[in-house]
């Protein structure tokens, strides 16, 4: 099995300010973090919040920028080139853990989804618009001509968020980093919405990082598991191997 994403000595100091003008301190949000992600993998990152798990997501797309350490893609190193970044942008998609959030309410749902396609230029418009409603139906949210006109307020959470995934979804990517997806999702639809990503992670080989703190989830959905307990990794491994025979005092 192939690399797709390597992640070498990953380091990212984030200051906090202190109250009333105290001595600020330095949050160690990844402290040397290495691990490499295979092509059609899902990868879960898990840990409790504050224990550097989105830092990690951040650095990875480089939308913030690691004190030290690399990152290769495809076996290549993702430097601040702009067709390199491009690259990177382009096959690694994330989806947030709000969809309201990572969603503008002003838009309507086939705006939204086009939108990476605008960014990267790709197609012209009638290619980009059969690229969604294609979309649209892979993600299960039909009658897909009619859900484009709408607006996010009018759909429920579940939808939105397929909304969110058919958006990841629309430029191909080989990458999905997933940020806690369903932690806001109301538990009777959390499975579906698991199983969906599921089936098309398999469908298309895409490679995913799922990020959370929920151990059934990243049960149901990961191969691979590393601990993060403070920034570092405390334990790494097949999913089953550490969370039936966790190592480590924090995973147990």
């Amino acid at each position: 099995m192939d690399e797709i994403l390597k992640v070498e000595h990953l380091k990212k100091h984030l200051t906090k300010k202190g109250l009333f003008g105290s001595k600020s301190n330095t949050v160690r949000a990844t402290d040397d973090i290495s691990f490499s992600l295979k092509k059609g993998e899902v990868f879960v990152l898990a840990g409790e919040s504050g224990s550097g798990k989105s830092t990690i997501a951040k650095l990875i797309l480089k939308s913030i920028q690691p004190d030290s350490g690399k990152i290769f893609f495809e076996g290549q190193e993702i430097n601040n080139e702009r067709e390199n970044l491009a690259k990177i942008r382009m096959n690694c998609q994330m989806i947030h853990q709000d969809p309201y959030d990572s969603i503008n309410p002003r838009m309507r749902i086939g705006g939204i989804v086009s939108e990476p396609l605008e960014i990267h230029n790709i197609g012209n418009k009638e290619d980009r618009k059969k690229r969604v409603i294609e979309v649209l139906h892979e993600v299960k949210l039909e009658p897909a001509e009619e859900i484009i006109k709408k607006y996010p307020h009018m759909l429920s959470g579940g939808q939105r968020q397929r909304v969110v995934l058919a958006r990841a979804l629309s430029l191909k990517p080989k990458i999905i980093l997933a940020d806690e997806p369903v932690s806001m999702l109301d538990v009777s639809i959390r499975a579906e919405m698991l199983e969906l990503m599921h089936e098309l992670q398999k469908k298309y080989t895409i490679s995913f990082i799922y990020i959370t703190h929920d151990l059934a989830t990243a049960r149901y959905f990961g191969q691979k598991i590393a601990i993060l307990y403070m920034g570092k990794i405390v334990e790494t491994g097949p999913i089953n191997q550490v969370l039936l025979k966790p190592k480590h005092p924090y995973t147990q």
